[in-house]
């Protein structure tokens, strides 16, 4: 069995559940209120809130690196296309920025991103720092 996380690496983690968790939180609710009619991005907000969700409780319930590589690659990958949208354009849609859904969103996502990072170094470092101390 391993060793329990430190407090810090738990608090990054909840940090990085919850920014994925409100993100799944928009996009599903993006999907219902008419997202689901769009073609190709429609489908990929169902699948945003989806694996937003499942990220998040993975990264809360299984201590290890992967779901935090995972929240990782999701934060960049949603972050990626919400920019896109509001810039050159995504699929035929073009997002503005300034809506409280898309700041909520993309907030939530910088907080999911960061905290990973975080929880990675952090947990990255007691797992050298021990393997250095013994013999």
């Amino acid at each position: 069995m391993p060793p329990p996380l430190p407090r810090g690496a738990w608090l990054l983690r909840g940090v990085t559940a919850a920014g994925l968790l409100l993100s799944a939180d928009v996009h599903l609710f993006l999907y219902v209120q008419g997202y689901q009619d769009i073609e190709v991005v429609g489908p990929l907000f169902l699948l945003n809130a989806v694996a937003g969700f499942v990220l998040g409780l993975l990264v809360l319930v299984w201590r290890h690196w992967l779901p935090l590589l995972g929240a990782i690659g999701f934060s960049v990958a949603t972050l990626g296309a919400f920019y896109l949208s509001t810039t050159v354009g995504f699929f035929s849609v073009n997002e503005t920025a300034g809506g409280v859904q898309q700041v909520t969103a993309a907030v939530s996502e910088w907080v999911a991103l960061v905290g990973a990072l975080l929880a990675l170094v952090v947990e990255r470092r007691r797992a050298t720092g021990r393997s250095r101390s013994t013999p």
